[in-house]
């Protein structure tokens, strides 16, 4: 059985770390996994230990980031957050502290700086298309 952490206070928005949004990037691709599963993969990219990962999942489960089932040997985890939910969080952040609130300024300065590709050019025109209906 998942469990949840009760002790987190339910009005404080959690953001995660840079560690423990890599963490978080393994949960959402796998779904679940133990502490050694997240490490091995982690390990693919970056030298850290099994102990720091450990710790850095039991931290994420006391600060509601992610629950475990701790039904078993060994205990499962899952994201607590979601994906969509914690990029809004950041990408709030940054539209406001790198941007002064311009929407339009950051995304000028992400197409500038990276190769778009023909696809996502027609993704992004749709939104915009459909951002302008919606006015």
């Amino acid at each position: 059985m998942y469990e949840t952490n009760r002790n987190m206070t339910t009005n404080k928005i959690n953001r995660p770390t840079e560690s423990e949004l890599e963490i978080l990037q393994v949960l959402w691709t796998q779904g679940e996994a133990t502490v050694r599963v997240v490490h091995e993969e982690l390990s693919k990219t970056k030298d850290s230990g099994y102990t720091t990962t450990l710790k850095l999942m039991q931290i994420m489960f006391e600060k509601g980031l992610v629950t475990r089932d701790d039904s078993h040997k060994t205990h499962i985890y899952q994201p607590a957050v979601s994906r969509s939910s914690t990029r809004s969080q950041f990408l709030n952040r940054m539209i406001d502290g790198l941007f002064a609130g311009s929407s339009a300024e950051l995304v000028m300065q992400a197409l500038g700086n990276h190769k778009t590709t023909t696809d996502e050019l027609s993704k992004i025109q749709a939104l915009l298309d459909e951002l302008k209906n919606q006015q």
